[in-house]
Formats: structure tokens, C-alpha cells, sequence
């Protein structure tokens, strides 16, 4: 069994914590919060876990990677980039493996800032450890299932990886009215619609498929829309109020030869009302699409759910299911930093181990 540590317990971090309890070859060995009023609690009161598990939360960072072999990295990473590159090496150096989706920038290694490349390879090759960096909207459907699905088409005019959403049930103010702007003024971008953000999020990912593919992206562009609402709508998140932003389409495209080739793109609304002219979800909430304008012309389309939750909860399960079968593998690689296409989605597991995913 692997010893995990999950640092963090906000929206992945209760997501991971409830996947490392139940993943096959894993064990919760400890919980890392910066809130001194969550130390002492258990790991399953942030989980929603109906049984304790007897990992208490604990400030203590030093004690809690004490023979720790991985640490999933969930604390934020948007807006304090150089605090989660200090604390991914700080587990690094400590000998434990690394699984996060925190550093949009590491998404692709290959075109991150070199210093944090640097720093986090001499971390990791201290620690005799490895990295893993992949993304929450999953990663795996905007790396490693479109350069997968890729491979049963003859010719590629054009790879879209879609993200189709509405937030009427995902109960997340901070995300869906701050970072999205939801709710907000339409004369002022909320911070995820600011030009060059997009790029910074899911550039990466676009030069990810393009390489997995042989094909070298010379130009990454932002195409945004944005819908205010034309009546007031109700939310879990209470009444979001007409005039106000109610929807938003972003296009992050990657160009070569003067062609779009690779485009990642959201969809996003704020209730299922708005913006009928957009592409909807088949069913449900949302759902995530690799489309390949192609011979043949092919789409895929994935919806994940959980008990009792949204669907953003089950996307949001799988990625962090990703992040986590991703530890075995890097436990028998050289140090260093892998990305999405360096680590199968399904990495191979003893079969007495594969076993415990039945239920």
C-alpha cells in the first residue's frame, strides 16, 4: 500500500480525500490544512465519509510527510503560484511523490517558466521523486483521451476538447462568481475571461496534444464570449439577477500553419436556460467532449456522477482519480517531472490489487 497525504481540504481536497480512502493500493496516511480551526478534525468530516477514518487534519506539514511515499497537492495554485511551488518542493524533497493540479503552468513541462521547471527537477531529484501536474476539467479529457481517440481516425483536420457546464447546482460561490463572473457586472472581465489567463490555464494542454500528435502549435489565440441574462434565474447559490453575466463561451486555439488545429473550449452558464443557441449538455448538468473533425468525424462524450452530488462533483472525481492511479507509476520511473502523456490513464496495478475496485 502507498501512504498518501492529501494537502488541502477545499473542493479537490475533500474530492481526494475520498478517493484515496477507496483507491485500490492506496492508504490516507495524513491530511494537511493552513486553518488552524480544521486541525483535529477527521479526514471524513471534510469527505462527507459516513465512517471516521482516524486521520486527523494537522498543520504540521513536517509531521504529516514524515513517511509519507506520495502527497496529492490540492490547495489552490491560481492566484499563489510561488506558495505551491514552495510547498510541492518542500514534498519533493521530502522523498514523497507529487500528484496535483495546482501549477496551470506544469500542465506541459516542456513550455512552463524554466525556473520552475528547474526547481521543482532539482526537488524532485533530491527527494528521488517524481511529479505529475494534470489538470481538474479533467486533465485526462484535454491530454490524454484526445491524443487516445486520435488514434482510431486516418486523418485530423481539427481536435475540440469541450467543456459544456451550467453552475445552477455546483455550489461553489468563490469559482462561479469571482474566478467566473457570474452574477457580475458585464463592463468589468472577471479574472478567467482576462486576456492571456486562458492561455496560461489551458495552453499547456493545447501544446500537449499537439506534440502527442507530432505537431508543433506556432500559435495559441483566445476567442471570448460572454451573455448577460435576460431574466433573473434561481441557483443554489440564490438568484443571479437579469442584466448580470449568465453565460460565457471561451475558445483557447492552437494554430498551425495557419490553420486551427487544437481548440479547448467552455461552455458555460449559469442556468440551462441561457444561451439556447449553444451547445448543451445531452443530459443532465454537463458533460466533457473530444470531438475530432476528421476521417472519420468522430465525438466522444464522457459524464461523470457521484452519489449524491453534482456532475461537477464526479468531473472533478475523476480528475482527481487520475492524479492518484498516477502514483504507482511514477513510484517505478527515474525523478523528475512527467506530464499527461508520459503516464497512462490506466496505469497497470498487480491483479490482486485490481480486484478491490469491484463493489
Amino acid at each position: 500500500m502507498r501512504r498518501v497525504v492529501v494537502w488541502g481540504t477545499g473542493n479537490m481536497g475533500s474530492t481526494a480525500i475520498r478517493s484515496t480512502v477507496a483507491f485500490p493500493g492506496l492508504e490516507l496516511a495524513g491530511v494537511i490544512t493552513s486553518s488552524a480551526d480544521k486541525a483535529g478534525r477527521d479526514a471524513a468530516s471534510f469527505a462527507g465519509l459516513p465512517d471516521s477514518t482516524g486521520v486527523l487534519a494537522t498543520t504540521d506539514v513536517d509531521d504529516a510527510l514524515t513517511g509519507a511515499d506520495a502527497v496529492a497537492y490540492m490547495a489552490s495554485g491560481d492566484i499563489r503560484p510561488e506558495e505551491a511551488i514552495a510547498d510541492i518542493e518542500r514534498a519533493l524533497k521530502a522523498g514523497a511523490h507529487v500528484v496535483t493540479p495546482s501549477l496551470y503552468s506544469l500542465y506541459d513541462p516542456r513550455s512552463a517558466p524554466p525556473e520552475w521547471v528547474a526547481r521543482l527537477t532539482s526537488a524532485a531529484e533530491a527527494g528521488g521523486v517524481s511529479l505529475l501536474v494534470s489538470g481538474v476539467d479533467p486533465g485526462w479529457g484535454n491530454d490524454a483521451l484526445a491524443v487516445l481517440a486520435a488514434g482510431l481516425c486516418t486523418r485530423i483536420k481539427t481536435i475540440r476538447c469541450q467543456e459544456i457546464f451550467d453552475y445552477s447546482t455546483y455550489n461553489q460561490p468563490h469559482s462561479v462568481k469571482v474566478l467566473c463572473g457570474f452574477g457580475g457586472p458585464m463592463d468589468e472581465t472577471p479574472m478567467m475571461l482576462l486576456p492571456s489567463i486562458p492561455t496560461m490555464v489551458w495552453g499547456g494542454n493545447v501544446r500537449l496534444i499537439g506534440r502527442g500528435l507530432g505537431l508543433e502549435i506556432d500559435e495559441i489565440t483566445e476567442d471570448v464570449q460572454r451573455l448577460a441574462l435576460t431574466e433573473d434565474v434561481d441557483t443554489v447559490m440564490g438568484t443571479f439577477e437579469k442584466g448580470t453575466q449568465g453565460a460565457f463561451r471561451l475558445k483557447v486555439i492552437g494554430w498551425a500553419g495557419g490553420q486551427q488545429r487544437v481548440v479547448i473550449e467552455h461552455i458555460t452558464r449559469i442556468h440551462p436556460s441561457v444561451a439556447p443557441e449553444w451547445p448543451a449538455p445531452d443530459q443532465g448538468a454537463g458533460d466533457h467532449r473530444v470531438i475530432i473533425d476528421g476521417d472519420p468525424e468522430l465525438t466522444i462524450v464522457v459524464r461523470a456522477d457521484v452519489p449524491g452530488g453534482t456532475r461537477a462533483d464526479g468531473g472533478n472525481t475523476t480528475a482527481a482519480n487520475r492524479l492518484l492511479g498516477a502514483i504507482e507509476w511514477l513510484a517505478t520511473q527515474p525523478a523528475g517531472i512527467y506530464d499527461g502523456l508520459d503516464v497512462p490513464i490506466h496505469p497497470s496495478l498487480p491483479l490482486e490489487v485490481e480486484a478491490t475496485r469491484w463493489a
